[in-house]
C-alpha cells in the first residue's frame, strides 16, 4: 500500500509546528552541508522561525556568499546606470550582515542558539563571558568603595555639625543658668527692700491705735480710802466728838 500524500497546510497545534520545524530545519541544514561537501558546492542557508530566532549555514561564510550573489545580480545589469545603486546597496548588504552577525553574538552571550557552535567557538564564548564577567565585578567593586568612601565623607561631616551644635547648646545653656541667678538675686533684693519700707508705717500705725479698756476696774489709790475705827466696827457704835 503506498503512502498517501500530505497535505500542506500550516500545522494550527503549536506544539507539533515546533517540533516539525525543528526536524525539518535540522535535516535542512545537513541537506545544505551534504550539497557543499559532496558536489564542492557554495551553499549559503538563512532560516528565520516564527519567534524570530535566525539558523544559517554557509559553506564559505554565509556574508561571502551574500557579496558573491549581490556582484552577480547587479553583473547582469548596466554598470553604468546602476553603479550608484550598486554601491549603495552592497554597504546595506554589509550593514544587515553585520546587524544579523551582532544580534547572533548577542543571542550567544545569552547561551541561545548554541547548537551550531563548535566546540572551539564555545571555548571562545566561555572565554569572552568569563573576562565580561571580571570586568563587571571590577567595576561593582569600584562602585562599592566610592560609594563608601562618599559615605565615610557624610559621617564625619555629619560628626563635625553635631560636635558644634553641642558647643553651642552647651554655651546657650551656661548664657541662661547665669540669666537665670541674676533674675533670682535681684528678686530677693526687691522683697526685702519691700519689706523694709513697710515696717516703719506698721508701727506707726500700731503707735496711732488707742488701748481699748476691755472688762477693766478703775483702781482706787489708797489714800480715798476710809479709814474705819476698828473699836467703832467691832462695837458698832459711833464715839462722838470731844467739846
Amino acid at each position: 500500500m503506498g503512502r498517501g500524500r500530505v497535505e500542506l497546510k500550516r500545522i494550527e497545534n503549536k506544539i507539533n509546528r515546533q517540533v516539525t520545524f525543528s526536524k525539518r530545519r535540522n535535516g535542512l541544514l545537513k541537506k545544505a552541508y551534504e550539497l557543499s561537501v559532496l558536489c564542492d558546492a557554495e551553499v549559503a542557508l538563512i532560516i528565520f522561525s516564527s519567534r524570530g530566532k535566525l539558523y544559517e549555514f554557509g559553506s564559505v561564510g554565509t556574508t561571502k556568499t551574500l557579496e558573491r550573489y549581490q556582484r552577480c545580480c547587479y553583473t547582469s545589469q548596466d554598470p553604468a546606470a546602476n553603479h550608484g545603486e550598486q554601491n549603495w546597496y552592497q554597504e546595506l548588504s554589509k550593514l544587515k550582515a553585520k546587524f544579523e552577525s551582532l544580534q547572533r553574538s548577542q543571542r550567544h552571550l545569552l547561551g541561545e542558539d548554541l547548537g551550531p557552535l563548535s566546540v572551539r567557538e564555545l571555548q571562545q564564548l566561555e572565554k569572552q563571558l568569563e573576562t565580561a564577567l571580571s570586568q563587571a565585578r571590577q567595576r561593582k567593586t569600584q562602585l562599592m568603595l566610592d560609594q563608601m568612601e562618599e559615605l565615610s565623607k557624610k559621617e564625619r561631616h555629619l560628626g563635625a555639625i553635631n560636635k558644634q551644635l553641642k558647643y553651642q547648646i552647651e554655651a546657650e545653656g551656661a548664657t541662661f543658668r547665669a540669666l537665670q541667678g541674676s533674675w533670682c538675686s535681684d528678686a530677693v533684693v526687691v522683697t526685702s527692700s519691700t519689706a523694709f519700707a513697710a515696717q516703719p508705717s506698721h508701727s506707726a500705725a500700731m503707735d496711732r491705735v488707742e488701748p481699748m479698756h476691755i472688762g477693766y476696774q478703775q483702781f482706787a489709790p489708797p489714800e480715798a480710802t476710809i479709814h474705819r475705827n476698828p473699836v467703832g466696827d467691832h462695837n458698832n457704835i459711833m464715839l462722838e466728838w470731844a467739846p
